[in-house]
């Protein structure tokens, strides 16, 4: 099952490591990019690579590490301290087009080799939406590609980018261009066959905030949100789980298609359902029982 929560970490910080790995959260990102101050890279490289021989694949949060981006002096210095059998994948920022996912790919292909580690074993997330051509280049996103695990967006970097004031309208609503980003993520994500995963409430004190988000983020088809505070794990988890009523709703829709073998629509409580109804009640009891084997 996808991770329904990601829970960023500077990754020069032991305290900060220690409490995600403690945390429910499903899965916990060092970063070695945006919350590393640029004196402080090679500290963190060796924090990380000191916290990493003690793991081994096991390890639960599953374990990703943020890199800086492939352009940048640190990114290869990155992937060789993040390259460890622990770790479930890279966080790739600024990521632009597949171009950049085959990039970041072949760089594993050495490090992995260098390492000892089984080809293909680390996966990429790569954060799709951080520049102007960055999400411009997601229509190119139509089919799976090797090593990559989700898709993640986000609209702080992009409103920089832009001269953006904000990223948001006065009601809240995110403006047109950061909708625009938001979908367009979606739907390659889903092109390419793997989970979307909704960007961060920068509020965390917002509790009511982040639920908002996450129930909208779900209901348009997000698998998991990022977290930048330990409190947000558990809102972001019960969100991101199917509750009773939708378990029990899924379980009748799937019986009325088992008590009408091959029909393409039956009725069920004045709703006529078809076929996708069928597909999505499915994929919603596989998650149920994934979340409770937890």
């Amino acid at each position: 099952m996808s991770p329904r929560s990601f829970l960023f970490v500077p990754a020069d910080s032991e305290r900060k490591i220690d409490r995600g790995l403690q945390s429910e959260a499903d899965a916990l990102i060092l970063d070695l990019e945006d919350s590393v101050a640029p004196d402080r890279k090679a500290e963190a490289r060796k924090l990380l690579a000191d916290r990493l021989a003690g793991l081994d694949g096991s390890t639960a949060p599953k374990l990703y590490v943020r890199i800086n981006p492939l352009d940048s002096l640190h990114a290869l210095e990155d992937l060789l301290a993040a390259t460890h059998a622990a770790v479930a994948g890279i966080v790739l920022p600024k990521a632009c087009g597949r171009h950049d996912i085959d990039r970041c790919g072949h760089y594993l292909d050495m490090t992995e080799s260098a390492k000892g580690i089984a080809p293909g074993a680390i996966g990429i997330l790569p954060v799709v939406t951080e520049t102007a051509a960055a999400v411009l280049k997601l229509p190119e996103f139509a089919a799976p590609l090797g090593r990559l695990q989700a898709m993640t967006w986000g609209g702080e970097d992009l409103a920089t980018v832009l001269g953006a004031r904000g990223n948001r309208r006065p009601s809240g609503e995110w403006d047109d261009s950061f909708r625009l980003a938001r979908a367009l993520a979606l739907l390659a994500a889903s092109a390419c066959d793997v989970p979307a995963i909704d960007t961060l409430h920068a509020d965390f004190r917002d509790a009511d905030g982040l639920r908002a988000a996450g129930l909208s983020a779900r209901h348009a088809g997000f698998a998991g949100k990022i977290a930048i505070h330990p409190d947000q794990v558990a809102i972001i988890n019960e969100v991101f789980s199917p509750n009773e009523a939708e378990i029990a709703d899924a379980k009748a829709v799937v019986a009325a298609f088992a008590a009408s073998p091959g029909s393409g629509v039956v009725g069920l409580d004045g709703r006529m359902l078809d076929r996708p109804h069928l597909v999505t009640a499915q994929r919603l009891l596989a998650t149920a029982g994934e979340v409770f084997q937890r």
